[in-house]
């Protein structure tokens, strides 16, 4: 039976930029990142996944299995299944508690499963109810109840059996639930089965998240997947939900960091505790919401219990909200700075953690932390690096020179520590990552620099103690060209990035963005009072006189060529990585001409490539793409795990993310008794 859910919806990711913006993108060929495409879309799933199992019990869907029909054969209940289904049930919990089998409370569960299914397609919510509940009972007890341990065997067809129809259950009991509006941490509701009750209560359990944090719930199960390249679904018990954030008005601490609307993976998880003796009917349960970012697996009756989670669905509902159109910035970002400015900072999509290194990624020119979503997904996806790693994303106003945004990044990373760490106590704050992208990796670099006064002699060569100007314009020329590196980055990846220019800045992009671009009219009278107040004393082509951010990637750039010279921490480790396409065909003639060689369309391979790096490898890819491309993706991945080895030691054992220790570890299920 295929189950279509009316509350289901078709959301899509796009972002369409104005017929006259094209002309820009063509001609600076998306300088330094990409421009806004469809990253993610969300369709309506009629497909259970949780049935995958159901398809084999016999001859549809609404058959019992083979197993069970003997259970109903042995104790003579086959017509009673006929003629009476809702009754069969008793009659079996009946014979159940005279004699405990497993087999008898495998079959009870598939019953009362099958049951609910029927009871839900005819409406009958108040059965569904029942049925569902002790659906999920049941298949608990079959699964953990200690009486059956020798029976309890992972490698049954009918123990996965069990594990479906308990999340199959579990998600039809919730949806229920959730029209209860029960479906929130600290609620509790009775459950009223045939001959039982359950008291449920919501709990956060072991999350990032409080329980002031969740505003509601979607079901993973009503969505599919397109435009993010790999889905990320592990298998076990549980039902993976869409949890959606509520926002915080204070805003303070961690809760400035996280964007509006934004939604993230939960599984839930029903811990029964059953009743004492058989004869007791009222069962209390605990709805536990776990975080499948910080665990993988629980532990039940002292055996590991691998939790069902997704952690691709609920990036792609959260791309496909209205809200994050004020983050995806790419055109406005370039052509109107100062819209950009108010939104300017530093974004998490994860629970802050403290125990975990931050990578924080900086998108490039005509772009915006969107573009970033391929890999984070891919690397979210290794438990190796999620364990020890939280993603961070820096979004910034990309139309103005890459050495502005330089300065802000140092001056919202300080602020972000004082927020974050005020006291400096925690230690994976001073192993920070930067990955750049493009101009994004000139801006990352240039936090690991110390300016001294090589930055400054190509503005004037003067000092700058005799500048005449205002106190405001005073402090802005001093944190844009007189900075130390910033003590608490350790590594920097660049991606694509143009370190000696690129030749797609020239006199006619340029002209086109000045034209096109909006300047900050606030830089633009700063630029004019300086000029005037201070005769004789810039130099020609000095980085004041540069508006634009295509002006300062010019390969005649001054900035450029003393940032390849200047004196980097030497703590700090850089890698790179060189995008190039093929000369073959009209794209890579255009390109390579332009370039006067090989590129990525954009940039040069001279210009991308670094010397005195730890690694650089070149990916068959073009510059808006070579970001998300497979072998990137594997190269970042390399390079985080080669970090915590260097920083912390070896990444742990996938095993050590179960639930226990060595003191505690079980020892397996008891073998059986030796044959006399």
């Amino acid at each position: 039976m295929r189950r279509v859910h009316p509350h289901c919806q078709r959301s899509v990711l796009h972002v369409r930029l104005p017929a006259w913006s094209l002309l820009l993108v063509v001609v600076v060929g998306a300088q330094g990142g990409c421009a806004a495409q469809k990253w993610a879309e969300l369709r309506e799933n009629s497909r259970n996944p949780f049935l995958g199992y159901v398809h084999t019990w016999g001859q549809s869907e609404q058959e019992p299995s083979e197993r069970t029909m003997l259970v109903l054969r042995r104790y003579d209940l086959l017509d009673d299944y006929r003629r009476a289904p809702t009754e069969l049930c008793v009659k079996l919990r009946d014979r159940f508690n005279q004699e405990p089998a497993p087999d008898t409370l495998y079959a009870l569960a598939e019953l009362a499963y099958l049951g609910g299914k029927r009871a839900e397609a005819l409406m009958q919510s108040k059965k569904t109810l029942e049925l569902y509940s002790a659906a999920v009972m049941h298949s608990y007890l079959f699964l953990f109840d200690e009486r059956f341990a020798l029976y309890q065997n992972s490698y049954d067809p009918h123990f996965r059996g069990a594990c479906e129809v308990y999340n199959g259950a579990l998600e039809g009991l919730l949806r229920i639930v959730q029209k209860r509006n029960k479906l929130l941490p600290g609620e509790t509701t009775i459950v009223q089965g045939a001959n039982q009750t359950m008291e449920v209560t919501v709990a956060c359990q072991g999350s990032g998240w409080r329980s002031e944090d969740f505003a509601g719930f979607k079901f993973v199960s009503d969505y599919e997947v397109t435009g993010l390249r790999n889905h990320y679904h592990a298998y076990g018990l549980g039902v993976p939900l869409i949890a959606e954030r509520k926002v915080d008005a204070k805003r303070d601490g961690p809760d400035q960091y996280y964007p509006p609307g934004l939604s993230f993976p939960v599984t839930a998880f029903l811990r029964i505790e059953p009743s004492k003796s058989p004869a007791e009917n009222h069962h209390t349960a605990t709805l536990e919401l776990h975080d499948p970012l910080a665990i993988d697996a629980l532990s039940v009756t002292h055996r590991p219990v691998p939790l069902e989670s997704d952690l691709t669905t609920p990036l792609a509902y959260f791309l496909s909200q209205p809200q994050l159109q004020k983050l995806d910035i790419a055109t406005i970002g370039v052509l109107n700075p100062d819209k950009v400015k108010p939104l300017q900072g530093v974004y998490m999509l994860e629970p802050y953690r403290p125990d975990r290194i931050p990578v924080l990624m900086v998108h490039g020119l005509w772009s915006s932390p969107i573009t970033w979503m391929e890999m984070f997904n891919d690397l979210r996806g290794s438990p190796e690096l999620r364990d020890r790693y939280q993603f961070w994303f820096y979004l910034y106003p990309t139309g103005q020179p890459f050495w502005y945004s330089a300065a802000q990044l140092r001056a919202d990373l300080v602020s972000l520590r004082d927020n974050l760490d005020p006291y400096h106590q925690q230690p994976t704050l001073d192993n920070l990552v930067l990955v750049g992208h493009s101009m994004g990796g000139l801006i990352s670099k240039l936090q690991t620099l110390d300016s001294r006064e090589d930055f400054w002699r190509t503005v004037s060569d003067q000092s700058f103690q005799l500048v005449n100007a205002s106190l405001d314009e005073r402090q802005s020329l001093e944190k844009t060209f007189f900075f130390r590196p910033n003590p608490s980055v350790r590594r920097v990846i660049t991606i694509a990035t143009p370190h000696r220019g690129s030749n797609a800045s020239n006199n006619t992009t340029q002209y086109l963005g000045n034209k096109l671009i909006e300047l900050p009219k606030m830089m633009v009278k700063s630029q004019m009072r300086l000029k005037r107040d201070n005769p004789g004393c810039f130099l020609p082509q000095n980085p004041i006189d540069v508006s634009t951010s295509i002006e300062s990637l010019a390969p005649n750039s001054k900035f450029l060529n003393v940032m390849l010279e200047s004196e980097a921490n030497p703590a700090v480790k850089y890698h790179n990585i060189v995008g190039k396409i093929s000369r073959k065909g009209f794209t890579g003639r255009i390109a390579s001409s332009i370039n006067d060689g090989d590129s990525d369309g954009v940039v040069a391979v001279a210009s991308a490539h670094l010397e005195n790096v730890e690694s650089e490898i070149t990916v068959n890819a073009d510059h808006s793409k070579v970001h998300a491309h497979a072998l990137t993706v594997l190269e970042v991945r390399r390079i985080l795990l080669e970090h915590l080895s260097s920083q912390q030691g070896p990444p742990p054992n996938p095993l050590e993310r179960l639930p226990w220790t060595a003191e505690n570890k079980p020892a397996g299920p008891p073998l059986p008794p030796p044959r006399k």
